[in-house]
């Protein structure tokens, strides 16, 4: 029913454009948005009054073009997206969240774990296509001792010493630090990032009010912890993305409070690089009773997600989430990049998502050539970089080993 809906949307995909071209028509508008409006032209931060004002109208078009004014304002008419590949190294968890459908126990039959070489294997295929990133995350494992994340990330980065490593999740990180290391917080984040650990996921975010998540993901860590995680990385001069899951439990209210939270860590350290919402799928999960966010609340929420957080520069539309057709059309409603390729998304295909697994850069910048923009790919940073192809083995090294020995905090690697 999703998918049908989308295809309806995207018989509106010239819509957005007749708007961005022309002003909006401020007779037309919620008269409860035009207070709004004046603030956003003016380039004035919005409150959490505001902030409900614009979950409650159903004005969707006033939303989007308010959207896209901060959008025109901070990135032009650029789109972007990453050539980059998922790999999740396990899916073994300690956790039983009530919203995933990826994690399983040692014995369960989807249970999965890579060796190092198969990770190594594949960074390497990724880097000689030209690839220039690694998402890897994965579940919180009770038994991989500290120095087997060592060794993956050495092989990693042996396997393609040029390209980026962005992995695990702030709850990776606690769960890493306190059960894994047994070492403090910052210093568990310096031993991965001299192993060669690049950037952090924005994944585990959630929401995070306490009640949403005793509901969702009961015994996961806390919305403080996984802002501290981040707090920490940044004070480190390391970036990060932030994420919120929504479309379950959750209210309006709910959202405007993550929204904040993520505003103000970022007006503390400045160290988020994008802002990625993602809806929720419940198909085969726990809360499969829960109806999907239709494609209205979507655009609804990456908008108003422009608007709240003015100190993020960029918006990512989760093409996966999304299907690569609406997330087309999000480029008008305040989204400036699309993601990724991806290649081999396991955790929405496992509760239940119908997108593709990947995307072909063809098809990245189709999607961004329709929607009005100008195609570029960017790395890790979210800097606008040339077109990467096919490359030799060694070619180039964009990221030296560190040089700090791995020994120097394990006895044995």
């Amino acid at each position: 029913m999703r998918f049908e809906v989308e295809k309806a949307f995207s018989a509106l995909v010239f819509w957005p454009l007749l708007v961005y071209c022309c002003p909006m028509n401020k007779r037309l508008m919620d008269p409860v948005l035009l207070p709004i409006l004046e603030k956003v032209e003016a380039g004035e931060r919005l409150n959490a009054e505001e902030g409900l004002a614009l979950y409650a109208s159903r004005d969707l078009n006033a939303i989007g073009f308010m959207a896209n004014i901060v959008r025109q304002r901070k990135n032009g008419n650029v789109a972007t997206y990453v050539f980059n590949r998922y790999i999740n190294y396990s899916n073994v968890c300690i956790l039983n969240c009530q919203f995933c459908a990826f994690s399983a126990k040692k014995r369960d039959p989807h249970a999965f774990e890579m060796t190092i070489p198969e990770v190594a294997a594949k960074t390497r295929e990724s880097w000689e296509s030209g690839a220039t990133e690694i998402h890897m995350v994965g579940g919180l494992h009770p038994t991989l001792p500290g120095s087997w994340y060592l060794e993956l990330l050495a092989a990693m980065r042996e396997a393609a010493p040029g390209i980026m490593l962005k992995a695990f999740t702030a709850i990776e990180i606690r769960h890493l630090a306190d059960r894994i290391f047994k070492k403090p917080l910052r210093e568990t984040l310096e031993i991965l990032r001299d192993a060669g650990l690049n950037a952090l996921t924005g994944g585990g975010a959630e929401i995070f009010d306490q009640v949403v998540r005793d509901t969702i993901c009961r015994g996961k860590e806390t919305g403080e912890e996984w802002l501290e995680v981040h707090r920490t990385w940044h004070q480190m001069g390391q970036r990060s993305t932030a994420t919120m899951l929504y479309g379950h439990v959750e209210t309006a209210a709910h959202r405007v409070d993550h929204l904040l939270k993520l505003r103000a860590l970022q007006d503390e350290t400045g160290g988020f690089t994008a802002f990625i919402p993602f809806a929720f799928v419940p198909e085969t999960t726990e809360l499969a009773h829960i109806r999907p966010a239709c494609s209205t609340d979507e655009l609804k929420n990456l908008a108003i997600s422009r608007l709240i957080l003015d100190n993020f520069d960029h918006i990512t539309g989760y093409w996966v989430s999304l299907g690569l057709p609406l997330a087309s059309i999000a480029l008008n409603y305040g989204v400036d990049d699309l993601h990724g390729t991806i290649q081999e998304e396991k955790i929405f295909h496992m509760a239940g998502a119908k997108t593709p697994q990947q995307q072909t850069i063809a098809a990245m910048e189709k999607a961004i050539r329709e929607a009005g923009r100008e195609p570029m790919q960017r790395d890790t940073f979210y800097r606008r970089i040339q077109p990467t192809s096919k490359r030799t083995f060694g070619e180039v090294n964009l990221n030296p080993k560190p040089s700090h020995h791995l020994s120097t905090h394990f006895g044995q690697r």
